[in-house]
Protein backbone atom coordinates (compact mmCIF):
# COMPACT_ATOMS: atom_id res chain seq x y z
CA UNK A 1 0.00 0.00 0.00
CA UNK A 2 1.25 3.56 -0.66
CA UNK A 3 3.12 5.28 2.15
CA UNK A 4 5.18 8.44 2.60
CA UNK A 5 8.94 8.44 2.61
CA UNK A 6 8.90 10.43 5.85
CA UNK A 7 6.89 7.75 7.63
CA UNK A 8 9.26 5.02 6.44
CA UNK A 9 12.26 7.02 7.70
CA UNK A 10 10.67 7.42 11.12
CA UNK A 11 9.43 3.83 11.31
CA UNK A 12 12.78 2.24 10.41
CA UNK A 13 15.18 4.69 12.02
CA UNK A 14 16.68 6.09 8.83
CA UNK A 15 18.04 9.55 8.14
CA UNK A 16 16.01 11.10 5.32
CA UNK A 17 17.68 13.05 2.52
CA UNK A 18 15.01 14.67 0.38
CA UNK A 19 11.26 15.22 0.47
CA UNK A 20 9.41 13.41 3.29
CA UNK A 21 6.03 13.89 1.58
CA UNK A 22 6.75 11.87 -1.56
CA UNK A 23 4.67 8.72 -1.96
CA UNK A 24 6.20 5.26 -2.18
CA UNK A 25 3.93 2.75 -3.88
CA UNK A 26 6.17 -0.20 -4.70
CA UNK A 27 9.73 -1.55 -4.70
CA UNK A 28 12.01 -2.22 -7.66
CA UNK A 29 15.63 -2.78 -8.65
CA UNK A 30 17.79 0.26 -9.32
CA UNK A 31 17.78 -0.46 -13.03
CA UNK A 32 14.03 -1.04 -13.47
CA UNK A 33 12.71 1.51 -10.96
CA UNK A 34 10.46 4.41 -11.92
CA UNK A 35 8.41 7.08 -10.17
CA UNK A 36 6.92 5.84 -6.90
CA UNK A 37 9.44 3.01 -6.51
CA UNK A 38 11.77 2.42 -3.59
CA UNK A 39 15.06 0.63 -4.25
CA UNK A 40 18.27 -0.11 -2.34
CA UNK A 41 22.02 -0.07 -2.97
CA UNK A 42 24.17 -2.54 -1.04
CA UNK A 43 26.74 -3.80 -3.56
CA UNK A 44 29.30 -1.73 -5.46
CA UNK A 45 28.70 -3.90 -8.54
CA UNK A 46 25.53 -1.84 -9.06
CA UNK A 47 27.10 1.62 -8.68
CA UNK A 48 26.36 2.49 -12.32
CA UNK A 49 22.71 1.61 -11.76
CA UNK A 50 22.63 3.85 -8.69
CA UNK A 51 23.98 6.78 -10.68
CA UNK A 52 21.25 6.44 -13.32
CA UNK A 53 18.28 5.09 -11.35
CA UNK A 54 14.85 6.66 -11.73
CA UNK A 55 13.66 5.42 -8.34
CA UNK A 56 11.81 7.95 -6.19
CA UNK A 57 14.00 6.91 -3.26
CA UNK A 58 16.95 4.63 -2.56
CA UNK A 59 18.09 3.04 0.70
CA UNK A 60 21.86 3.61 0.92
CA UNK A 61 24.74 3.87 3.35
CA UNK A 62 25.91 7.34 4.31
CA UNK A 63 29.18 6.95 2.38
CA UNK A 64 27.25 6.41 -0.87
CA UNK A 65 25.07 9.51 -0.57
CA UNK A 66 27.13 11.49 -3.11
CA UNK A 67 26.32 8.93 -5.82
CA UNK A 68 22.56 9.13 -5.33
CA UNK A 69 20.54 11.86 -7.07
CA UNK A 70 17.19 10.53 -5.73
CA UNK A 71 15.65 10.92 -2.31
CA UNK A 72 17.51 8.68 0.11
CA UNK A 73 17.02 6.74 3.29
CA UNK A 74 20.37 6.45 5.06
CA UNK A 75 20.84 3.07 6.74
CA UNK A 76 23.82 1.17 8.13
CA UNK A 77 22.36 -1.98 6.52
CA UNK A 78 20.39 -1.10 3.35
CA UNK A 79 19.49 -4.67 2.46
CA UNK A 80 18.05 -5.42 5.89
CA UNK A 81 16.12 -2.15 5.89
CA UNK A 82 14.78 -2.95 2.43
CA UNK A 83 13.68 -6.41 3.64
CA UNK A 84 11.75 -4.89 6.56
CA UNK A 85 10.05 -2.26 4.41
CA UNK A 86 9.19 -4.71 1.62
CA UNK A 87 7.70 -7.09 4.17
CA UNK A 88 5.46 -4.29 5.39
CA UNK A 89 4.41 -3.25 1.89
CA UNK A 90 3.82 -6.81 0.68
CA UNK A 91 2.38 -8.76 3.63
CA UNK A 92 1.39 -12.41 3.41
CA UNK A 93 -2.17 -12.99 2.15
CA UNK A 94 -4.86 -12.82 4.80
CA UNK A 95 -6.15 -16.17 6.00
CA UNK A 96 -9.67 -17.06 4.83
CA UNK A 97 -10.84 -19.50 7.47
CA UNK A 98 -12.53 -22.68 6.34
CA UNK A 99 -11.93 -25.85 4.36
CA UNK A 100 -12.45 -26.31 0.61
CA UNK A 101 -15.07 -28.97 -0.19
CA UNK A 102 -12.44 -31.17 -1.86
CA UNK A 103 -10.19 -31.22 1.22
CA UNK A 104 -10.01 -34.49 3.18
CA UNK A 105 -9.83 -34.08 6.97
CA UNK A 106 -9.65 -37.07 9.30
CA UNK A 107 -12.14 -37.15 12.16
CA UNK A 108 -9.31 -37.46 14.67
CA UNK A 109 -7.49 -34.38 13.35
CA UNK A 110 -7.52 -31.31 15.60
CA UNK A 111 -7.99 -28.11 13.60
CA UNK A 112 -7.60 -24.72 15.33
CA UNK A 113 -9.50 -21.52 14.61
CA UNK A 114 -8.80 -19.28 11.61
CA UNK A 115 -7.25 -22.10 9.59
CA UNK A 116 -7.49 -22.10 5.78
CA UNK A 117 -7.46 -25.54 4.16
CA UNK A 118 -7.28 -25.33 0.38
CA UNK A 119 -8.45 -27.57 -2.44
CA UNK A 120 -7.36 -31.23 -2.40
CA UNK A 121 -5.43 -30.87 0.84
CA UNK A 122 -5.33 -33.86 3.20
CA UNK A 123 -5.17 -33.72 7.00
CA UNK A 124 -4.52 -37.21 8.36
CA UNK A 125 -5.26 -39.02 11.60
CA UNK A 126 -4.10 -37.47 14.86
CA UNK A 127 -2.74 -34.40 13.07
CA UNK A 128 -2.88 -31.08 14.91
CA UNK A 129 -3.13 -27.79 13.02
CA UNK A 130 -2.97 -24.72 15.25
CA UNK A 131 -4.47 -21.25 14.90
CA UNK A 132 -3.92 -19.12 11.80
CA UNK A 133 -2.31 -21.78 9.62
CA UNK A 134 -2.55 -21.72 5.82
CA UNK A 135 -2.72 -25.16 4.20
CA UNK A 136 -2.23 -24.78 0.45
CA UNK A 137 -3.64 -26.81 -2.44
CA UNK A 138 -2.60 -30.45 -2.48
CA UNK A 139 -0.78 -30.24 0.85
CA UNK A 140 -0.57 -33.39 2.97
CA UNK A 141 -0.34 -33.14 6.76
CA UNK A 142 0.41 -36.74 7.66
CA UNK A 143 -0.44 -38.83 10.71
CA UNK A 144 0.67 -37.44 14.09
CA UNK A 145 2.02 -34.23 12.56
CA UNK A 146 1.70 -30.87 14.31
CA UNK A 147 1.69 -27.49 12.58
CA UNK A 148 2.37 -24.46 14.78
CA UNK A 149 0.37 -21.23 14.78
CA UNK A 150 0.81 -18.86 11.85
CA UNK A 151 2.65 -21.35 9.66
CA UNK A 152 2.16 -21.55 5.90
CA UNK A 153 2.30 -24.84 3.98
CA UNK A 154 2.39 -23.96 0.29
CA UNK A 155 1.04 -26.03 -2.59
CA UNK A 156 1.92 -29.74 -2.67
CA UNK A 157 4.26 -29.67 0.30
CA UNK A 158 4.13 -32.82 2.43
CA UNK A 159 4.57 -33.55 6.11
CA UNK A 160 4.87 -37.32 5.92
CA UNK A 161 4.51 -38.54 9.51
CA UNK A 162 5.47 -37.52 13.06
CA UNK A 163 6.64 -34.05 12.05
CA UNK A 164 6.41 -31.17 14.51
CA UNK A 165 6.54 -27.67 13.06
CA UNK A 166 6.92 -24.65 15.30
CA UNK A 167 5.22 -21.31 14.82
CA UNK A 168 5.38 -18.99 11.79
CA UNK A 169 7.13 -21.49 9.54
CA UNK A 170 7.00 -21.36 5.74
CA UNK A 171 7.21 -24.66 3.86
CA UNK A 172 7.43 -24.02 0.12
CA UNK A 173 5.87 -26.00 -2.70
CA UNK A 174 7.06 -29.55 -3.19
CA UNK A 175 9.09 -29.75 0.03
CA UNK A 176 8.88 -33.12 1.76
CA UNK A 177 9.42 -33.27 5.49
CA UNK A 178 9.64 -36.58 7.32
CA UNK A 179 10.27 -39.10 4.55
CA UNK A 180 12.42 -42.14 5.33
CA UNK A 181 16.15 -41.56 5.51
CA UNK A 182 18.66 -43.62 3.56
CA UNK A 183 19.04 -46.45 6.04
CA UNK A 184 20.19 -49.79 4.65
CA UNK A 185 22.21 -52.69 6.03
CA UNK A 186 24.17 -54.85 3.59
CA UNK A 187 23.68 -58.61 3.63
CA UNK A 188 25.04 -61.40 1.43
CA UNK A 189 21.77 -61.44 -0.50
CA UNK A 190 21.41 -57.67 -0.87
CA UNK A 191 20.29 -54.61 1.05
CA UNK A 192 18.09 -54.79 4.13
CA UNK A 193 16.05 -51.68 4.88
CA UNK A 194 16.61 -50.23 8.35
CA UNK A 195 13.31 -49.02 9.82
CA UNK A 196 13.16 -45.25 10.24
CA UNK A 197 11.34 -44.92 13.56
CA UNK A 198 11.68 -41.31 14.67
CA UNK A 199 10.42 -37.98 13.33
CA UNK A 200 11.38 -34.40 12.55
CA UNK A 201 11.27 -31.46 14.95
CA UNK A 202 11.43 -27.97 13.47
CA UNK A 203 11.59 -24.80 15.55
CA UNK A 204 9.94 -21.41 15.08
CA UNK A 205 10.38 -18.97 12.17
CA UNK A 206 11.94 -21.53 9.84
CA UNK A 207 11.68 -21.38 6.04
CA UNK A 208 12.23 -24.44 3.86
CA UNK A 209 12.49 -24.00 0.09
CA UNK A 210 10.75 -25.69 -2.81
CA UNK A 211 11.52 -29.38 -3.41
CA UNK A 212 13.82 -29.61 -0.42
CA UNK A 213 13.75 -32.71 1.76
CA UNK A 214 14.24 -33.25 5.49
CA UNK A 215 14.37 -36.94 6.37
CA UNK A 216 12.92 -38.38 9.56
CA UNK A 217 15.33 -39.74 12.14
CA UNK A 218 16.13 -43.43 12.30
CA UNK A 219 15.95 -43.64 16.10
CA UNK A 220 16.36 -40.04 17.33
CA UNK A 221 14.57 -37.14 15.64
CA UNK A 222 16.06 -34.96 12.92
CA UNK A 223 16.12 -31.44 14.41
CA UNK A 224 16.04 -28.02 12.74
CA UNK A 225 16.52 -25.07 15.12
CA UNK A 226 14.74 -21.72 15.30
CA UNK A 227 15.15 -19.23 12.47
CA UNK A 228 16.87 -21.63 10.06
CA UNK A 229 16.72 -20.83 6.33
CA UNK A 230 16.88 -23.74 3.89
CA UNK A 231 16.91 -22.92 0.17
CA UNK A 232 15.36 -24.90 -2.69
CA UNK A 233 16.64 -28.39 -3.58
CA UNK A 234 18.46 -29.07 -0.33
CA UNK A 235 18.81 -32.56 1.17
CA UNK A 236 18.89 -32.96 4.95
CA UNK A 237 19.59 -36.56 5.94
CA UNK A 238 18.24 -38.54 8.86
CA UNK A 239 19.33 -37.66 12.41
CA UNK A 240 20.89 -34.38 11.28
CA UNK A 241 20.88 -31.48 13.75
CA UNK A 242 20.90 -27.94 12.34
CA UNK A 243 21.49 -25.13 14.85
CA UNK A 244 19.38 -21.99 15.12
CA UNK A 245 19.69 -19.23 12.50
CA UNK A 246 21.84 -21.27 10.13
CA UNK A 247 21.30 -20.74 6.38
CA UNK A 248 21.77 -23.48 3.77
CA UNK A 249 21.79 -22.56 0.07
CA UNK A 250 20.47 -24.48 -2.94
CA UNK A 251 21.73 -27.97 -3.84
CA UNK A 252 23.57 -28.46 -0.56
CA UNK A 253 23.43 -31.99 0.85
CA UNK A 254 23.84 -32.89 4.53
CA UNK A 255 24.40 -36.60 5.13
CA UNK A 256 22.95 -38.52 8.04
CA UNK A 257 23.84 -37.71 11.67
CA UNK A 258 25.85 -34.60 10.79
CA UNK A 259 25.61 -31.76 13.30
CA UNK A 260 25.61 -28.16 12.03
CA UNK A 261 26.08 -25.40 14.59
CA UNK A 262 24.24 -22.13 15.06
CA UNK A 263 24.54 -19.10 12.74
CA UNK A 264 26.39 -21.08 10.08
CA UNK A 265 26.15 -20.35 6.35
CA UNK A 266 26.50 -23.17 3.82
CA UNK A 267 26.70 -21.97 0.21
CA UNK A 268 25.33 -23.73 -2.86
CA UNK A 269 26.41 -27.33 -3.58
CA UNK A 270 28.15 -27.75 -0.25
CA UNK A 271 28.37 -31.38 0.81
CA UNK A 272 28.66 -32.49 4.43
CA UNK A 273 29.50 -36.15 4.99
CA UNK A 274 27.78 -38.22 7.62
CA UNK A 275 28.58 -37.91 11.34
CA UNK A 276 30.63 -34.71 10.84
CA UNK A 277 30.30 -31.87 13.35
CA UNK A 278 30.50 -28.18 12.36
CA UNK A 279 30.77 -25.67 15.20
CA UNK A 280 28.87 -22.38 15.49
CA UNK A 281 29.59 -19.39 13.21
CA UNK A 282 31.14 -21.27 10.29
CA UNK A 283 30.84 -20.15 6.65
CA UNK A 284 31.42 -22.81 3.98
CA UNK A 285 31.91 -21.55 0.41
CA UNK A 286 30.23 -23.03 -2.67
CA UNK A 287 30.86 -26.64 -3.75
CA UNK A 288 33.06 -27.36 -0.72
CA UNK A 289 32.96 -30.88 0.72
CA UNK A 290 33.20 -31.02 4.51
CA UNK A 291 34.66 -34.44 5.30
CA UNK A 292 35.92 -33.88 8.84
CA UNK A 293 34.89 -31.90 11.91
CA UNK A 294 35.20 -28.11 11.87
CA UNK A 295 35.95 -26.97 15.41
CA UNK A 296 36.97 -23.33 14.87
CA UNK A 297 34.63 -20.61 13.51
CA UNK A 298 35.62 -18.99 10.21
CA UNK A 299 35.45 -19.29 6.43
CA UNK A 300 36.19 -22.68 4.87
CA UNK A 301 36.67 -23.45 1.16
CA UNK A 302 37.68 -26.49 -0.84
CA UNK A 303 36.59 -26.23 -4.46
CA UNK A 304 38.40 -25.64 -7.74
CA UNK A 305 37.22 -22.87 -10.08
CA UNK A 306 36.37 -23.95 -13.60
CA UNK A 307 38.90 -23.38 -16.40
CA UNK A 308 39.65 -24.54 -19.93
CA UNK A 309 39.52 -28.29 -20.25
CA UNK A 310 43.09 -28.69 -21.58
CA UNK A 311 44.49 -26.58 -18.71
CA UNK A 312 42.59 -28.62 -16.14
CA UNK A 313 43.77 -31.95 -17.64
CA UNK A 314 47.38 -30.74 -17.65
CA UNK A 315 47.15 -29.85 -13.96
CA UNK A 316 45.54 -33.19 -13.12
CA UNK A 317 48.39 -34.97 -14.91
CA UNK A 318 50.91 -33.00 -12.84
CA UNK A 319 49.00 -33.82 -9.68
CA UNK A 320 49.17 -37.53 -10.47
CA UNK A 321 52.97 -37.29 -10.75
CA UNK A 322 53.38 -35.77 -7.29
CA UNK A 323 54.20 -39.11 -5.64
CA UNK A 324 56.99 -39.74 -8.13
CA UNK A 325 58.39 -36.26 -7.48
CA UNK A 326 58.21 -36.87 -3.73
CA UNK A 327 60.09 -40.14 -4.11
CA UNK A 328 62.83 -38.44 -6.19
CA UNK A 329 63.17 -35.65 -3.62
CA UNK A 330 63.35 -38.18 -0.79
CA UNK A 331 66.15 -40.09 -2.56
CA UNK A 332 68.09 -36.86 -3.17
CA UNK A 333 67.69 -35.86 0.50
CA UNK A 334 68.86 -39.28 1.64
CA UNK A 335 71.86 -39.10 -0.72
CA UNK A 336 72.78 -35.62 0.56
CA UNK A 337 72.52 -36.86 4.14
CA UNK A 338 74.72 -39.87 3.47
CA UNK A 339 77.29 -37.69 1.65
CA UNK A 340 77.51 -35.46 4.72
Amino acid sequence: MPTSLGRLAAQYGCELIGDPSVSITSVATLRSASAGDLSFYANSVYRKDLLHTKATAVIIRSEDEQDCSSNALISSDPYLTYALIASEMYPSPVITAGAHPSAVIAESADIGIDVQISANATICEQAVVHTGVFVGPGVVVGPACTVGSGSRLLANSVLVENVTLGERNIIHSGAIIGADGFGNAKSQSGWVKVPQLAGVRIGNDVEIGANSTVDKGSIDDTVIGDGVRIDNLVQIGHNVKVGSHTAIASSAAIAGSAIIGERCMLAGQVGVVGHVMICDDVIVSGATVVSKDIKVPGLYSGSFPGEKDKDWKRKVARFRRIEKFEERVRKLENKMTSDD
